[in-house]
Formats: structure tokens, sequence, C-alpha cells
């Protein structure tokens, strides 16, 4: 203190005085309308099946995937994004189980239909990676590269069939150049322009899908690098949202979400369409890990990363604490 006054003469502490106060000023809030479920149907199973590499997190029976659509709903979750696992017999190099009309998958979208109706937002990931027994996502030609164009060829009959079950979202995932343009014409023919897409923009090719590929039974050996992303590029990926709204895309969405804070930012200033974020399977294990052993608060480290993705730009960010955070957000804590 000196005789002129005080110092220093601007206190921003002055808002972070009570929790009351810093609620009230907050720049940033998560609501459970902006939360998406992703959730894992397991084909043959009567009973969830634990995925290890995600502590909490199961490949669902066709019943239990029932339930938990109605509690998302019951918690506010605005949608549910599934995944197929099926049976390994049913593999093949051209992933057929995706565009069969019984496939799990499918499956799984009416019967969440029936449970929920239009009460969830039900989104269903457009790819062949689960169902395909290299592993890719896509065919392969004969010197076993991802034939892009072959691809987008499966890519628009799944949009067909998914469509046809009663999605309301797909969700094209395999970073096929294209994919958006030809998934929006396989779906206008059929009459189901009120589909919409959820382009997969920024998909990285990155070490935080491991947990990923238990939870999908994935028969992967090798990389995705021909077609992820580089996670040391940004400017690809403005080309790539460019080109996915010039194809018609309804939404897009950055995966994953935490490391690419800076991408998701990007993208959200630069466009009028909503904006996903994809809190992956590895950004979900590390906290759950690190948690287990007692090193970080997990309640507290779920809802900053969440923040985190949010401020960034995110208007929609899918992630497996969806129904849990929001059941804590309508309880006020």
């Amino acid at each position: 203190m000196n005789s002129y006054g005080s110092f220093p003469g601007a206190r921003p502490r002055r808002l972070r005085t009570t929790p009351v106060m810093r609620r009230m000023v907050a720049e940033t809030r998560l609501h459970p309308a902006d939360l998406i479920l992703p959730a894992f149907v397991r084909e043959g199973v009567r009973e969830p099946v634990p995925i290890a590499a995600m502590p909490g997190v199961v490949q669902h029976s066709r019943d239990t995937l029932r339930k938990a659509a109605v509690e998302a709903v019951e918690a506010g979750v605005s949608g549910i994004m599934l995944f197929g696992v099926p049976e390994d017999a049913k593999k093949d190099a051209a992933g057929t189980a995706g565009t069969d009309p019984d496939g799990i998958l499918q499956v799984a979208i009416r019967d969440v239909k029936a449970e929920v109706g239009d009460d969830l937002v039900i989104m269903s990931d457009l790819c062949l990676d689960e169902y395909t027994d290299h592993g890719h996502c896509g065919v392969l030609d004969a010197d076993g590269r991802v034939d892009n164009d072959a691809t987008l060829e499966r890519y628009a009959e799944m949009a067909q069939v998914q469509a046809d079950a009663g999605v309301h979202v797909v969700g094209p995932s395999g970073m096929m150049d294209g994919q958006v343009g030809v998934v929006r014409d396989a779906l206008d023919t059929i009459g189901k322009e009120d589909v919409s897409i959820l382009a997969y923009t920024a998909k990285y090719s990155s070490a935080f899908y491991g947990p990923f590929r238990e939870a999908v039974g994935s028969s992967l050996t090798g990389d995705r690098k021909t077609y992820q992303q580089d996670p040391a590029n940004v400017r690809e990926s403005m080309r790539e949202l460019a080109l996915d709204l010039e194809e018609g895309a309804d939404m897009v969405m950055v995966k994953p979400a935490g490391p690419y804070l800076d991408v998701l930012a990007k993208v959200a200033e630069a466009v009028d369409v909503p904006v996903a974020a994809y809190q992956i399977s590895g950004e979900y294990a590390m906290v759950e890990a690190a948690a287990e052993k007692g090193w970080i608060d997990r309640d507290k480290a779920i809802f900053e990363t969440l923040t985190g993705i949010r401020r960034a730009g995110a208007q929609m960010i899918l992630t497996y604490w969806a129904t849990e955070v929001a059941q804590k957000l309508s309880r006020g804590l």
C-alpha cells in the first residue's frame, strides 16, 4: 500500500472470490445437450463384455444397448454414436457384414430406434474397419493398398442400409477422398435427404486409438497413415474442411480432441455449421488409469478435459463419459 491508493488497481481475482461468483462469470459451460455417447454393440453376446483398456466401457449386448440408450435420454444426452462388432467369422476382405441389412450395426440402429425413437439422435459409424478381415477402413487393391474409389462404392452401400435402418446421422470416418459427396448422393438417391452427415473432417493418425482397437475387435496389422492425417499438419485439415463442406457435410468433426485443440479452434472459427470433437479411447483411458492410481482427481479431470474441448469451439463432444457427466450436470455437480 502506498499513499496514492491501492496497488494494483486492476484485480482480476475479484471475480474468483466465491464458487457462485466464478460460476456467474464463467465463459464456457457444459450442458448435457452438448454430449454424444459412443457405444459398441457386439454380435452374439447376451451379457455386456468389459473392455479391459477402457474401464467402465463395454461391448453391449442388444438388450444392454437399449438400456444404455434409455439412460442417455433420461440424462439429457443428445446423441448416441453406434459401432458394430460382428462375429469374427463374418469378417471378410470386402466387409460385407457392414452392408448386410441384418448386420449387427443395422440391427442395433433398429433396436435403438424402436426403444427411444427420436428422443435421441441416432448416429452410426460409416466405415469398414470393424467388418474387414484385414482391419483397414476400405477394400484393398492387388498390391494390398487401400483402394479409395472402390471403397467409396462400399460406403455408398453402407450409407443406404444404415439409412434404411432408421439412422438420423451417418458418420463417414474412413478418410477416403470424396467420401462425403458419395455418401450424400447415395442417400439422396433413395430419398433419404433428411439423413445428416457428420463428416470426420480432420481425423488424425493417432497413438491414442489403441484401446478402440480392442473395443471393436480390430483385425488391423500395420497402420492407417496413407489415409488418416499426419499429426504434424493443420493446413491440410483446413483443406479437408473446405472439401467436406463443398461435398455437403452438415456437421464437421475433429478427432482426437485433446491433442488437437488448436485444429478444433481453427475449424470452429472458419465454419457456420455445427462442430464436433471426439474425445477418443486413449484420452479416456489415460484419465481412468491415472485416477485409478490415485494420481489425479477423476471427476475434476473429466470436467476439465471436456471444458477445454468445449472452450476450443466444439458444440458437440463425443465422449465415453457422456451419460455420467450429463447426470452430474443435471444434479448441479
